[in-house]
């Protein structure tokens, strides 16, 4: 049985890991994705490697650097990561991040004759990111089409987003019923050298209301309590 085949984005995050899963469980035959784009730490990469051994067919983890631009607390280190909400787009936005990812992953699937690409981004509990909402990925979807030799020839990609509706609870509990172990993960902005998260900036407090919520435990190891 020939099975279809999938790029999937793997940050080394909670949403990812889950991504991940629901591709696997649909069948596909997968193909990750991760970047060393100049953030903060390496933690998460290195949990992306963990999380995708024997897991898929190949991983690419691709050197881009963007903290030569800035602009962003993730990729910045003179600019702090807020401990608070504080309203709008917030400061660990990286500009553009996600079209740049997403477009490094639509010229690997062309090479390999991939027509889905999986990501995981929400539009829910997230961080009001512009590059998270359904709108862009639409958009991007469209921009797929016309700017590939396969769209072109009438071999349309699709962008999937299962988590996109999905409130963090319901993304645990989908991740749990896969059975991911979320111990293999992270989500913090600013962990320490140990992997341990700093449980105050926006990542850990979304993960840590959404164990709260569901009422399940959190094997997350936090510095801050």
């Amino acid at each position: 049985m020939i099975r279809e085949k999938a790029i999937v984005l793997v940050s080394g995050g909670l949403d990812s890991a889950t991504t991940l899963g629901i591709a696997r469980s649909e069948g596909y035959a997968c193909y990750a994705m991760s970047f060393d784009y100049g953030q903060r730490h390496k933690v998460e990469l290195e949990s992306a490697v963990r999380l995708c051994k024997g897991k898929v067919e190949d991983h690419k983890v691709v050197s881009l650097d963007l903290a030569w631009i800035g602009g962003s607390a993730l990729t910045d280190q003179s600019i702090d990561i807020p401990q608070n909400d504080v309203g709008g787009i917030p400061v660990t936005y990286v500009p553009a991040r996600n079209t740049v990812f997403l477009s490094m992953a639509l010229a690997w699937a062309e090479v390999l004759d991939v027509f889905d690409i999986f990501i995981g981004v929400n539009a829910v509990d997230y961080s009001g990111y512009p590059d998270c909402r359904p709108d862009f990925i639409s958009a991007f979807t469209n921009l797929a089409n016309l700017a590939t030799k396969s769209g072109v020839e009438g071999t349309l990609f699709e962008i999937h987003t299962p988590l996109i509706e999905l409130s963090k609870s319901a993304i645990i509990q989908r991740g749990l019923d896969l059975g991911i172990d979320y111990g293999d993960t992270i989500s913090c902005y600013q962990p320490d050298e140990e992997g341990r998260a700093c449980g105050v900036c926006a990542s850990c407090r979304i993960r840590r209301k959404g164990f709260e919520e569901l009422g399940a435990n959190d094997p997350t190891k936090y510095l801050a309590k």
